[in-house]
């Protein structure tokens, strides 16, 4: 493809388009400015309402890997790249699971998290190269990320993965119609064009981590790591997450927080242990084995129904 070629090929990305209710955004004070943004914002929402039928599918692709051992990959450049790392990071103290079961690969290595690596996005060896170091296979889940779909780093990655026998999701805010790479779930929440032309660290950023916040939370409450709307798997490695421990106990158990702690204490500092054994008056070992039988769903392990059901 030669240069005039790929200049065509740019210009007509959805992402690289002209807003038309911006193009005086250089006028504008700040307050109507603020607003302007803030009225593109809204739209973000709306976008990726009307994927949730492919973002259920990538849920299961990823509860899936989950239960099988594997892992939930995803593959990035830039904005997308910082956000899948953003939300794989935040999976262990959210949810007490391994570091290796979310993991984010960023074009151009963990330096560019904090500052832009010219040219990492497209290097598509590196893509390659970072499936085989991970050594992906067919009970991991990876998820590339890209604004524009055709971020090479990303497109190269996911295509190995797939190779090597893996399940492949890709979000994008391109047009599904537009969308040709062979995946099993393409998730495309079309925002439009950025206030800012080719800003996509704006509604497209927006729109992705979104996307990222419903797969990953979704995954692990289909993976037992939720009781009702709490979370029960955390990691109590900060006060904060002491006293959200201690909280939750409380609240799911009517103890005293003297009472909260002695049980977390006793239950090996585990939140869901602590609750099994408080509602069901047993000792470390049957709560964790009641756990063990019910997959790790607290619900099952104690024997209680759906809150305000009959079932």
């Amino acid at each position: 493809m030669d240069d005039r070629a790929r200049f065509e090929e740019f210009a007509r990305l959805a992402t690289e388009q002209r807003n038309p209710r911006t193009m005086d955004l250089d006028t504008l004070e700040v307050p109507e400015l603020l607003a302007r943004i803030n009225a593109e914002d809204r739209t973000v929402p709306e976008a990726v309402g009307r994927e949730l039928p492919y973002v259920a599918r990538a849920v299961e692709l990823a509860v899936a890997s989950f239960r099988a051992g594997g892992r939930l990959v995803y593959v990035g450049a830039g904005t997308s790249g910082r956000l899948g790392v953003l939300d794989a990071s935040e999976c262990p103290p959210t949810f007490g699971s391994s570091p290796e079961q979310v993991i984010g690969v960023m074009a151009g290595g963990h330096g560019a998290l904090v500052r832009a690596v010219e040219g990492a996005e497209d290097r598509e060896a590196d893509g390659v190269q970072a499936m085989d170091d991970l050594a992906v296979g067919p009970h991991d889940t990876v998820v590339g990320l890209a604004a524009s779909r055709r971020t090479p780093f990303v497109v190269a990655a996911v295509a190995h993965a797939r190779a090597r026998g893996a399940r492949t999701v890709y979000i994008t805010c391109t047009p599904r119609e537009e969308f040709t790479l062979p995946v099993d779930v393409a998730i495309c929440p079309v925002v439009g064009p950025e206030v800012l032309m080719g800003s996509t660290r704006m509604k497209a950023g927006t729109a992705q981590k979104l996307v990222l916040n419903m797969i990953s939370t979704a995954a692990f409450v289909r993976s037992g790591k939720a009781y009702e709307n709490m979370m029960v798997d955390l990691m109590a490695n900060s006060e904060k997450l002491v006293q959200r421990s201690r909280r939750t106990v409380m609240t799911v158990t009517g103890v005293t927080a003297e009472e909260a702690d002695a049980a977390i204490a006793a239950a090996g500092r585990r939140v869901k242990t602590a609750i099994v054994m408080l509602e069901r008056g047993c000792g470390r070992d049957e709560a964790e084995q009641r756990l063990r039988e019910a997959e790790g769903f607290v619900r099952a392990a104690i024997g209680a129904r759906p809150h305000g059901g009959t079932s």
